[in-house]
């Protein structure tokens, strides 16, 4: 419990007094967020915020994550290894697309394959090594390694391994577009997986992640670098956290989803992340096919942003929703628990 707390709260406080430094290096070189002139006309007065901000959260969760085994009887181990590699892999392919803009002074990064192919390399690099090197379950999962009972065997998790962590990816990607929406939300969906790793860890005869502990602190790490960033990516916002941050923070819930077993609860714990990606899909759909657009604008939130609502009040609704995402994936792991345990 005492590598828990420490890791959360060195993470919390290396991002709340990290991230100054970093908007000042920022500032100075005048590396600022160029806004898309087709998004709503209402944040081009947010152009020259600094961004590449992922950089002090993914940063600070790393350091958290380190620290918190200095003195502890916690050890390292390959899965929570995996879960900072594949953030810090994501965070490289990110942080590549926020310099080309900032240096280039355009909105668009690099091109959609090459995005694409890179976030696909990181993801099955992480899934051979997850699969062969840390030993994960290859079960398709709810909330236990044996909830669904379907084996995907080898190559059948690999590739579903991908798909959820470039998926996941990309849905915390579409959602960073109101300050703090992601990093907000990110922090109940960390938190939870924080809870949950701990009751595997107390439980391990029923759920078997052997590493569930050090998952634990990998969770609790990022959800305090999320809750410490956020203080300066607030409404307004001081700095953006860009695709460093954001494809980080996708990379880092599906790798912890996936080695805890947790995959298809993961669309419930991070259901808002979900919403806001089904509306580009639906919005992409129905112009493509019907031409006619279903919202104002995609993502979500920017619909409501045009229906009139302030920007803190969409985004306050939107970490109400999260929370309550969160909360219900808690609840549906509890519940599970209750079934298993009441049939011994």
């Amino acid at each position: 419990m005492i590598s828990l707390m420490a890791s959360g709260g060195i993470a919390l406080w290396m991002a709340a007094l990290g991230t100054p430094s970093l908007i000042g290096w920022l500032k100075r070189r005048s590396l600022g967020q160029q806004i898309r002139e087709d998004g709503p006309s209402m944040h081009q007065v947010k152009a020259g915020t600094p961004t590449m901000g992922g950089v002090a959260l993914v940063g600070a969760g790393v350091v958290g994550y380190l620290l918190a085994h200095a003195g502890t009887h916690v050890a390292f181990s390959r899965p929570g290894i995996l879960v900072i590699a594949v953030m810090v892999g994501s965070a490289g392919i990110g942080f590549v697309d926020d310099w080309i803009k900032v240096r280039h002074q355009r909105s668009l990064g690099l091109n959609k394959r090459a995005k694409f192919g890179a976030q696909v390399l990181v993801a099955l690099a992480f899934a051979l090594a997850a699969e062969h090197w840390a030993g994960v379950d290859t079960h398709l999962s709810f909330t236990r390694w044996n909830s669904i009972g379907i084996d995907l065997g080898s190559i059948g998790w690999l590739v579903w391994a991908v798909f959820v962590v470039v998926g996941t990816s990309n849905a915390v990607n579409l959602t960073d577009g109101l300050d703090g929406l992601a990093s907000g939300s990110a922090t109940f969906c960390f938190a939870i997986l924080a809870i949950i790793g701990y009751w595997q860890f107390r439980h391990l005869s029923i759920y078997h992640v052997a590493a569930a502990l050090d998952l634990a602190l990998t969770s609790i790490a990022l959800a305090g670098a999320c809750l410490g960033f956020l203080w300066w990516n607030a409404a307004p916002a001081r700095i953006f956290m860009g695709d460093t941050g954001s494809l980080a923070i996708g990379a880092g819930l599906a790798a912890l989803s996936l080695q805890m077993n947790l995959q298809l609860l993961l669309p419930v714990i991070g259901g808002l992340f979900v919403i806001i990606t089904l509306s580009v899909v639906i919005q992409v759909i129905s112009y493509r096919v019907f031409g006619r657009r279903v919202f104002l604008m995609a993502p979500l939130h920017h619909h409501f942003e045009l229906l009139g609502w302030p920007e803190t009040t969409v985004i306050v609704r939107f970490w109400i929703l999260g929370g309550l995402f969160a909360a219900l994936g808690l609840g549906l792991f509890y519940a599970d628990f209750l079934s298993v345990t009441a049939l011994h």
